[in-house]
């Protein structure tokens, strides 16, 4: 028995009468809600007033052919799959039917096995592209740069940048810490280029051992090492027609940047094995939280590859140096995870954005949602309060709060309090730069800087120098 798809209804249009009532009795025997009508005209009345998943049709019929009622289906409802009835000697009619649209045809005299395995295969195609579309336009909304998180300027200025580059078919250098979404740029690049019907593959560099790489990039044929039991395409001929993100672009082997830079250059390539050039069609982007120009400058990196991958470089910012999109990015995780999990709205204490924005959230973004996941996993009731944040976090924000909140209505003297924050900072430390830049959170030169600014010195200094 063919499998069927419980509680579809199917709209059975035929003018001859026995026919429909042994058709409807097979459909029905095998679970479908089954609706009739007697001809094209009558069959287009029941589909825009009842809802249909498929359409079993007759081609020869007065009043409204089936070709004519298939071609107003179409217009109506894209999605829903039609069966055309035949006769033995008129194939060509329903061939001409599968060109206009038909899923398949069913031949008289009928095999009922046959019937509803036709059916159930019809129904289960209309809904994976069903599916495919859904998927598809989640992806697109998604990786749309009018969904991506974040209004300071230094995002907007990366959201421009990536509109820009992404209609072209450069090669992207994105940069940044761990954590601030370089993926996730990288994919809105992909999804709003020419390519975005096409792969998107990643490759992490670091995350394949170095014996494996060249295989797991170029591919292999079978037999050119051991465990190479069949021929192998390897990741970059899988993306061809589509993009590639060259994730940790700094841990690939100096032996194999010679290999990539030609694949760049020429889109040509040789797997593992073989000696016959093949050639892809493929878009390259590249991220890393390394400082790559050092690594040219050290030696460990290719200066060739290095300026051919940055042909449009794209910085993401940490999150520590664009916090006033810190409100924005919680809120939106936090009602993500509760749709997801079918909670009701959970929301935020009102004071704990303070100890997020003062917090230096060295995780970035990544850092920021598991936070948020974390706390609407324990929050009592629909209320994220302060209580339930991690001690580091209420610790290391607890005196930068407090500098925050306590401010006169008179107004103050930003420079001065500046000042006394240094000064307390260096009192607390012994006057070792070092470790006050430290506790500050900042460079050792933007101390000396700022100790420069105000006048700040230590009363011993011959003492301070030996301590640093």
């Amino acid at each position: 028995m063919p499998m069927t798809m419980t509680n579809k209804t199917i709209l059975l249009v035929d003018d001859d009468a026995s026919l429909r009532r042994v058709l409807a009795h097979h459909l029905s025997e095998a679970g479908y809600q089954v609706l009739t009508a007697a001809n094209g005209k009558e069959g287009l009345d029941v589909f825009t007033s009842q809802q249909v998943e498929m359409v079993i049709t007759d081609i020869q019929m007065p009043e409204l052919s089936g070709l004519e009622l298939m071609r107003r289906i179409s217009v109506i409802s894209p999605d829903v799959v039609v069966l055309v009835i035949t006769a033995y000697g008129s194939i060509e009619t329903a061939v001409e039917a599968m060109k206009l649209g038909a899923y398949d045809y069913i031949t008289k005299p009928f095999n009922r096995e046959e019937l509803l395995l036709t059916v159930s295969k019809g129904l289960q195609y209309t809904a994976l592209v069903r599916e495919n579309r859904s998927l598809k336009q989640f992806i697109e909304s998604r990786f749309s740069l009018d969904n991506m998180i974040g209004s300071s300027s230094a995002m907007r200025r990366v959201y421009a940048l990536v509109e820009k580059v992404a209609r072209t078919d450069l090669a992207v250098l994105i940069t940044g810490e761990s954590g601030t979404g370089k993926e996730l740029i990288a994919k809105a690049i992909h999804q709003n280029s020419v390519r975005r019907d096409g792969p998107f593959v990643v490759i992490n560099c670091g995350a394949i051992p170095e014996g494996l790489i060249e295989s797991e990039l170029f591919g292999h044929r079978k037999g050119s090492f051991t465990g190479a039991y069949t021929d192998a395409r390897g990741k970059l001929e899988a993306a061809d027609k589509g993009t590639v993100l060259l994730d940790e672009i700094g841990d690939l082997p100096l032996a194999l940047q010679v290999k990539l830079l030609r694949v760049l250059e020429d889109g040509e390539f040789t797997r593992v094995g073989e000696t016959t050039t093949r050639r892809i069609d493929v878009r390259f982007l590249a991220a890393t939280n390394r400082d790559l120009s050092k690594m040219v400058a050290d030696g460990r990196f290719r200066e060739d590859l290095f300026f051919r991958l940055k042909v449009v470089p794209v910085h993401l910012p940490p999150l520590r140096e664009r916090r006033e999109d810190i409100p924005l990015l919680a809120d939106y995780f936090l009602k993500e995870l509760a749709q997801r999990y079918q909670r009701p709205e959970l929301n935020f204490e009102k004071d704990i954005f303070r100890y997020f924005q003062t917090y230096s959230w060295p995780g970035n973004v990544r850092e920021l949602k598991h936070t948020v996941e974390r706390l609407a996993v324990i929050a009592e009731g629909d209320t994220v309060s302060i209580s339930d944040l991690p001690e580091n976090m209420t610790a290391m924000t607890g005196h930068a709060a407090n500098v925050l909140i306590q401010l006169p209505d008179d107004g103050i003297d930003l420079e001065e309090v500046e000042r006394e924050i240094l000064r307390q900072a260096l009192d607390k430390h012994d006057w070792n730069q070092t470790r006050a830049a430290q506790y500050l959170n900042i460079t050792r030169s933007a101390l000396i800087y700022r100790m420069q600014k105000y006048g700040l010195q230590s009363a011993e200094p011959a003492e301070d120098a030996q301590k640093i």
